[in-house]
């Protein structure tokens, strides 16, 4: 795909999912169940996969036979899917780790299964300065076009400068970035640095801010610049929130579209926001700093029957006492942002 068709893909409004890493109870990769959560993202619509990222469990990047199967695996079901709707392939989207070395080394096993774009992720990277995490990118570039990403510290994420965006987004194989530091500030400084960009037409912002979703869609964001009147939308979201309630994502991104065609946001979509964030806090386990967050996800998908357990490779990732209650709370509470119905009518087709 030519970047500029990756761009207007992603600046069209997009719903990208982080795929989880399903696992059996030995830590083995659970192909079954792996395959059914790509066909649920799918079939639900999403417009894209994003795939070794935070929600697949970094600790995958250690082992690069399994990430490329594991990136090889969601291309495979992405593209029979394509060519049984007949219509074109979703995005794919990976998500690298590592120094320079290991990093350009996954975006070639990504670029051989046929991916888009790579999430860069900065794990690897402790005590990198800002100029080796942009040469970093640059390298990674020559690959794929990437994706800047902005992850909160509580994840393994750091604090960017507005400077280093700035800088990132002169790159030209950067095509966009996420913003996920949970955190209004930081957030401000990635949209004020892609806005004040002489590419910022080249570029997609995506929300990671799985605690403000509906408010980074809805808000437009204005700047003048160099007597240019400019006004910036989010273009959608890269989200582990995303990972379950992926088919009433869908529609949250079509009503924000609608009503941005308008010119009014409903109290109705506004009403949205608390719910998604009751749903977020229970899956993401905001009670304990995020601690069972990934496994959290995965444990929501197992209450649904989409996968068989919420195992993680580390022993570190885990749920938290008490959160698979919570979880099966807001699953009676707001099923219809969970896609209690929809999952249940399908699960046993994805896992056919």
């Amino acid at each position: 795909m030519q970047q500029a068709d990756l761009v207007a893909k992603l600046r069209a409004g997009v719903v990208i999912p982080a795929h989880p890493l399903a696992l059996s109870q030995d830590r083995q990769i659970d192909w079954r169940s792996q395959r059914a959560l790509t066909r649920y993202y799918l079939d639900s619509g999403a417009s894209g996969l994003a795939v070794g990222v935070h929600t697949t469990q970094f600790e995958l990047h250690d082992d690069h036979g399994m990430l490329a199967e594991v990136y090889q695996s969601a291309a495979a079901e992405a593209t029979a899917h394509a060519e049984a709707k007949g219509e074109d392939r979703r995005l794919l989207i990976a998500g690298i780790a590592g120094d320079t070395e290991q990093a350009v080394t996954e975006a070639q096993l990504a670029a051989e299964a046929g991916y888009d774009a790579i999430l860069v992720a900065g794990r690897g990277t402790a005590g990198w300065d800002e100029d080796q995490l942009i040469e970093r990118t640059r390298a990674i570039g020559e690959v794929l076009p990437t994706l800047g990403f902005y992850l909160q510290e509580s994840v393994g994420g750091r604090l960017l400068s507005r400077d280093y965006w700035s800088r990132l987004f002169e790159v030209p194989t950067v095509v966009g970035a996420k913003a996920a530091p949970f955190d209004r500030y930081r957030s401000h400084d990635l949209v004020t640095a892609m806005i004040e960009s002489d590419r910022w037409q080249e570029l997609a912002y995506l929300t990671g801010n799985d605690d403000t979703i509906v408010h980074d869609l809805i808000t437009p964001f204005r700047r003048e610049v160099n007597g240019e009147d400019r006004v910036l939308y989010c273009h959608g979201g890269l989200l582990g929130e995303w990972a379950v309630g992926t088919r009433a994502a869908v529609g949250l991104l079509d009503q924000v579209l609608t009503a941005r065609d308008e010119g009014s946001v409903s109290l109705a979509l506004l009403s949205a926001a608390p719910e998604v964030v009751e749903v977020n806090a229970a899956v993401f386990d905001t009670a304990n700093n995020f601690a069972g967050c990934v496994a959290g996800i995965n444990e929501m998908l197992r209450q649904q029957g989409v996968i068989d357990t919420a195992v993680c490779l580390s022993d570190n990732e885990r749920l938290s006492p008490g959160q698979d209650e919570l979880i099966a709370q807001v699953l009676r509470i707001h099923p219809d942002w969970c896609d209690q119905q929809f999952v249940a009518q399908n699960r046993d087709h994805w896992r056919s």
